[in-house]
């Protein structure tokens, strides 16, 4: 995947030829990734079948699949059966998701969350799959935050997507995890040197995220307080978790994660017009990241 993908959820609001076109214009910038999110939007093993098909070279990410929407050994035949088709072009990231997604949206148990992941990695690797075998082993990362995550994520999985988080993050993920496993941060950010209009934009593409426990306690192990979360965050909380400026600033926030220990780092760009791909903010960064 090399050292930079795109982390792109609005993909979802495009028409299919649209976002053919999208993935194509960031494979033929150099882009090493396209990661797509999964909700209560497209299916995402259909969704990167057809993205797949549509270029010859770019990564599609899971970022990530919801281990409740589907059971270890459907999990396993999606991942698989991609892979097989699309040798080291598909990578599966795989997370618990939120409680509001999984007991509210799809009526399950969401009691143990951990444990749940653990069993089911464990049934995971025990799962038939009778079809044509992938040339290339497919990996799997886990979205992990807190440090029993990231353990699992070096211990049962290659590695980990950390999503929502800052650099202080990924050091502790390294060191976490150690020097072998792959580690994939997602970072925001908003190409405007206009502090009001570029921590306005931030706020908006954060506001979905503030109120999710999962992110609330890792954002508060990483010593932010109760007061940032008012106002759509405080603009200490804004500034550590999206990155806004010139190119070469948003570069220098990249350039912080690999340092860190990212061995690759999905761009976010945000924009405020969120039902249109950001192909020029992805063409101008591609001049300074890749």
């Amino acid at each position: 995947m090399g050292r930079i993908g795109l982390w792109y959820g609005g993909i979802d609001s495009l028409p299919s030829p649209q976002a053919r076109e999208a993935i194509q214009e960031a494979e033929a910038l150099g882009y090493g990734s396209l990661w797509l999110a999964e909700a209560v939007g497209r299916d995402p093993f259909a969704h990167a079948g057809i993205l797949l098909s549509a270029t010859e070279r770019i990564v599609v990410a899971t970022g990530i699949a919801n281990i409740y929407a589907r059971d270890p050994m459907t999990m396993v035949a999606g991942q698989r059966t991609l892979a097989e088709a699309f040798p080291g072009r598909f990578l599966l990231g795989l997370g618990v998701s939120h409680a509001h997604l999984v007991a509210g949206v799809r009526k399950h148990d969401y009691s143990k969350p951990y444990s749940y992941m653990v069993d089911y990695l464990e049934r995971m690797a025990k799962a038939r799959f009778m079809a044509v075998q992938p040339t290339v082993e497919p990996g799997v990362l886990l979205a992990a935050l807190g440090p029993k995550m990231l353990e699992l994520s070096a211990t049962q999985a290659n590695g980990a997507h950390p999503y929502f988080t800052t650099p202080e993050h990924t050091a502790i993920a390294r060191e976490t995890m150690g020097d072998d496993a792959l580690l994939a941060p997602e970072q925001m950010v908003v190409l405007s040197t206009d502090p009001d209009e570029a921590r306005s934009i931030a706020r908006a593409g954060m506001k979905i995220y503030l109120g999710l426990p999962n992110y609330y306690n890792n954002l508060a192990r990483l010593g932010f307080e109760e007061s940032d979360w008012s106002d759509g965050g405080s603009d200490r909380l804004v500034d550590a978790i999206v990155a806004w400026g010139t190119e070469d600033q948003i570069a220098a926030r990249i350039a912080e994660h690999h340092d860190a220990g990212a061995d690759h780092v999905c761009v976010q760009v945000i924009t405020n017009t969120p039902d249109k791909p950001p192909l020029d903010e992805w063409r101008t960064l591609a001049k300074v990241l890749l």
